[in-house]
């Protein structure tokens, strides 16, 4: 008998990117969005920290925390969205935590997070 997991995996396994970067909480990562205007089509990068992620399957999500004018701005992005051109990993941090959410708090160089020269 065919399970509804089996069923609801075949539906989803097109649209999975499998050209993906592993992405790590803490990562300063520059993901390139791709915006229609009219007839046109361009790409707008957004540079942030990934403060959280949420796997599950298709619907894999990141938040990425970007700090302009001391004013956070955080975007909740779908990995596997068509709307996603690129995923780009500038830095790695060292982090404890499975959610940043205490940056949320912090400003300036309080904000800094230890650089982790392994992962890469």
């Amino acid at each position: 008998m065919i399970c509804d997991n089996d069923i609801i995996n075949s539906i989803h396994a097109p649209f999975l990117k499998m050209d993906l970067p592993i992405i790590r909480i803490g990562d300063i990562i520059r993901i390139g969005l791709r915006i229609i205007e009219g007839n046109k089509e361009r790409t707008q990068y957004y540079e942030g920290t990934v403060i959280a992620k949420n796997n599950s399957s298709i619907n894999t999500t990141i938040t990425v925390q970007k700090v302009f004018d001391n004013i956070s701005i955080e975007k909740i992005l779908f990995i596997h969205s068509p709307k996603l051109a690129s995923i780009k990993i500038l830095r790695s941090s060292k982090t404890r935590r499975s959610k940043l959410y205490f940056l949320r708090n912090l400003r300036g160089k309080a904000s800094r997070l230890k650089q982790d020269f392994k992962k890469k």
